[in-house]
């Protein structure tokens, strides 16, 4: 056998399987990440809670988790506990109440009970007595975009009856909390 002179480099065979394989796991990677990105965006916003105004359904100090999508699909309803800045001050840390009043209707609050458009209002949650019924003592008529937020913890709760948060418009609602996160044994779907 005779060996041939070659100059210059011998050329290498491009592997198409290889590539293709590096690819599709490329694709795959990156559509996780971007599901990821998603789920936590839409999902799992994490807004810390600060003072009993919601307790017992939200201690202080819990974290709660955020549907930021689920208003985009449905409107706000009463006994939701929705997450908002008052007033749409983006400088103001997030509010964590729960909705009374859907907008159209009158709220007042009368004798420590809370009356919608002349009814009295049932609750099938736990919350304490209305000692102060402070903006709501008079009845108060709610906008096309507006929501009556109180707090489960009524005697200690900077909510709608105070005139410096006042009514909530739909603008200002960031999500429906959906799920508390705690060390304190306050865990789970709300």
């Amino acid at each position: 056998m005779k060996k041939r002179i070659q100059f210059g480099k011998e050329k290498k065979q491009i592997d198409y399987d290889l590539i293709r394989t590096v690819g599709i796991w490329a694709f795959k990677i990156i559509l996780v990440c971007l599901l990821a990105l998603v789920i936590v965006f839409y999902f799992g916003r994490q807004v810390k809670n600060s003072g009993d105004s919601m307790r017992p359904a939200v201690l202080d100090g819990d974290i709660v988790l955020v549907n930021r999508m689920i208003y985009d699909a449905s409107k706000p309803k009463r006994g939701d506990i929705i997450v908002f800045k008052p007033n749409g001050n983006e400088n103001a840390r997030s509010y964590i109440k729960r909705i009374i009043g859907l907008p159209g209707e009158t709220v007042q609050i009368k004798d420590g009970e809370i009356y919608i458009d002349g009814e009295k209002l049932e609750e099938k949650y736990e919350t304490t007595a209305i000692e102060d019924a402070g903006t709501a003592s008079e009845e108060i008529t709610l906008d096309g975009d507006e929501y009556f937020v109180l707090g489960d913890n009524r005697r200690n709760s900077e909510d709608s009856r105070m005139a410096d948060i006042g009514n909530v418009k739909r603008s200002e609602i960031e999500g429906k909390a959906w799920f508390v996160l705690s060390t304190k044994g306050n865990f789970g779907f709300i």
